[in-house]
This record gives C-alpha cells, sequence and structure tokens, in this order.
C-alpha cells in the first residue's frame, strides 16, 4: 500500500484566496427541461445506493445504463468528489434499478446536490421494479468545478462493497474500468470514516479493494 501523504502536500504556496462555498441545494431537482417535470417511478443508483444496506428502496434490482459512464466530480460544495455521470456513446454500467420507498423526499434530500432525468434503464433479469419511468441523477452542472479533489476512502470502500454483494468481484472491477476520474488523491479516512453511512468490511473485502486501489496507483493522503 502506497504511505499516506501529508495532505499539506496538495496545498499552494502562496495561499489563495477561496470564495465562501456555496449552500447546499434542500433537495434534488429536475434537470431544466421545457415544460413541466417528467414522471418518474424508479431510479437507477449507481453509486453509494448499490449498497442496499444503506437505503430500504425496494424492490432495487441489478439493471444496465447504456451511453453513459460514470466519473469522479469536483463541485463547490464541499472538498471531496462525488460520483456522477457524463454521456459516453457505447460504454454502459451496471447498478440498481430501484423504488424509492415512501415517495421521493427522502432519496431527494439524499442526492441534494443532483439533478434527475429520464433515462433508459434496462432489469438485468426477467423482472422489473416497476412500471417503466425510471430516472438518473447526475451532479447539477452549475455545481461542478475542475480541481484536485480527492475521493473519500470510506465512501468508495462504501460503493465497493455494495457492487461486490450484487456483482461479486466483476462488480468490483467493472465499475473500476467504467469510472473516470482516478488520477485524484484518496483520503484514507478508513480507520475513522468521515462518511455517514460508511460499511465495516470483511478483512478478506479489505484486502481485495486495497489490491484494487493499489494497481490504480492512487496517491493517499491524510483525513
Amino acid at each position: 500500500m502506497p504511505p499516506l501523504v501529508a495532505e499539506s502536500a496538495l496545498r499552494h504556496s502562496p495561499p489563495m484566496t477561496v470564495a465562501p462555498l456555496p449552500s447546499f441545494p434542500d433537495r434534488a431537482r429536475p434537470a431544466p427541461e421545457p415544460g413541466s417535470a417528467p414522471a418518474r417511478d424508479s431510479f437507477f443508483g449507481y453509486g453509494s445506493l448499490v449498497n442496499l444496506a444503506t437505503h430500504g428502496h425496494r424492490p432495487a434490482l441489478p439493471a444496465r445504463l447504456s451511453g453513459w459512464r460514470r466519473l469522479w466530480q469536483g463541485t463547490r460544495l464541499r472538498r471531496a468528489a462525488f460520483l456522477s455521470v457524463a454521456p459516453a456513446p457505447g460504454s454502459t454500467i451496471d447498478g440498481v434499478l430501484a423504488v424509492p420507498a415512501d415517495g421521493w423526499e427522502a432519496l431527494d434530500r439524499r442526492e441534494r446536490a443532483y439533478l434527475w432525468q429520464p433515462a433508459a434503464i434496462a432489469p438485468l433479469g426477467t423482472v422489473s421494479p416497476a412500471a417503466g419511468a425510471p430516472v438518473l441523477y447526475r451532479i447539477d452542472p452549475d455545481l461542478a468545478e475542475s480541481g484536485e479533489h480527492p475521493i473519500l476512502l470510506s465512501y468508495l470502500d462504501c460503493v465497493l462493497a455494495g457492487y461486490h454483494a450484487l456483482f461479486g468481484v466483476a462488480g468490483i472491477d467493472h465499475f473500476i474500468a467504467t469510472t473516470d476520474g482516478w488520477n485524484r488523491p484518496l483520503i484514507d479516512d478508513r480507520a475513522r470514516p468521515l462518511y455517514s453511512r460508511a460499511q465495516t468490511l470483511s478483512p478478506a473485502l479489505t484486502r481485495l479493494i486495497d489490491v484494487r486501489l493499489d494497481a490504480l496507483g492512487l496517491r493517499r493522503i491524510r483525513p
């Protein structure tokens, strides 16, 4: 495992003036489209929502989204990067197709940095959990910014544990292969997780994830 790098190594000298961070929106919003917001009856999860231990939205079944890739996206909202998606013809990503429990309120508050829009999702099985109006959440472009926003390890552990539970080792490998932005540093907060929905991983799964992350050459920094 690469040695941890002091976070001060990320800072530039002389100090730069940084504008105050904007407030988080209170909930996810529909993507700007002509007319009224479209109907929705289910959603596609491609990050932490794949870990079914982090929510009670059921049914939730494996599914595939075509024409998109994941990416680590920096925003003006916080230091750590979010997972988002971007159009990518010919690419596919796996995740879950689920029905929100008790309406959309809780999910929209959880995904409050995102916009939602209709998307064509293909269930990976013979049963679809909804009638046919799924939506996809993606980071609001007005909040996005470039820069070296690091990845939070406790969040990534949660995501990869979810993919492992649904898709096995192949799911972890496919997630890594279909996600862009691995040139970011990694905040190693596993001992004291900063992510509010952090999960406890087995030693075997922890070792498996570390092998994959080391192969990516991620630079680990202290929280």
